[in-house]
């Protein structure tokens, strides 16, 4: 069964719980967050399919909504406020209800932008702990993805039309490494959308900086075989997850 939750005012800033069926004491959780490039075309139905698998195998699911670019309110840094935000809730109901969620165990997986979002979301330890993250064809790059026209031009209305340096590092996971918690980065070699390559560079700089990062390249695999729960791609997501 799903429940919708908000954890702000915004239309935007709500959360899709899925609780495991017929599981005895603390749960952990995962917390989904979604991709489409930050555009408010795009929304949390996407993870959907991940939800109900996640679920089914024993994890509390937090699918997490957020504004928007477009005529949602979103952009930087406010989207990336809204998923601290849901972290923070998640971390206040787990304190209301010691016996539900093991926070021990809170994995931020997330799809395109949303592993953007994902990455970034370890890096504040101020609410519920991050201490796993999944990044699944992930956008890691700001300043690489608008030089290479990534996403449609989709960088600038989440940045601003003249981001300057500054915003661009402060956005891209791959100049805020180390993060300081264990990763799996998951991505296709015949992504259309993010290109193979920015996972590559991204793992190598996070293992130089000493990050633990699992990178699982997969041959064959598109932007969307990641999110597929039939997909091996997910599968090996869902083992690793076992040995948590």
């Amino acid at each position: 069964m799903r429940t919708t939750v908000a954890y702000g005012e915004h239309p935007s800033q709500i959360v899709h719980i899925r609780e495991p069926e017929g599981r005895g004491g603390p749960t952990p959780v995962a917390v989904l967050l979604h991709g489409g490039w930050w555009r408010d075309r795009f929304d949390a139905s996407l993870m959907d399919p991940l939800s109900q698998d996640l679920a089914d195998a024993g994890w509390a699911v937090w699918n997490v909504e957020y504004r928007r670019t477009g005529d949602d309110g979103g952009g930087w840094p406010q989207t990336l406020e809204d998923v601290e935000d849901a972290l923070t809730l998640l971390g206040e109901t787990a304190a209301g209800d010691r016996g539900r969620y093991d926070l021990g165990r809170v994995v931020s997986i997330g799809h395109s932008a949303g592993g953007h979002l994902a990455l970034l979301s370890a890096l504040d330890t101020g609410r519920a702990p991050v201490t796993t993250v999944v990044a699944l064809a992930p956008i890691t790059d700001l300043a690489r993805c608008a030089e290479e026209g990534l996403g449609e031009g989709a960088v600038e209305p989440f940045l601003g039309p003249v981001p300057t340096a500054r915003p661009y590092g402060e956005s891209s996971p791959v100049s805020r490494v180390p993060l300081g918690v264990s990763q799996v980065v998951v991505h296709g070699d015949e992504d259309q959308r993010v290109p193979v390559e920015h996972s590559r560079d991204y793992v190598a700089a996070a293992r130089a900086a000493g990050d633990d990062v699992d990178y699982r390249e997969i041959a064959g695999a598109d932007h969307f075989a990641v999110i597929d729960p039939a997909h091996r791609a997910w599968r090996e997501v869902r083992e690793y997850l076992s040995g948590l």
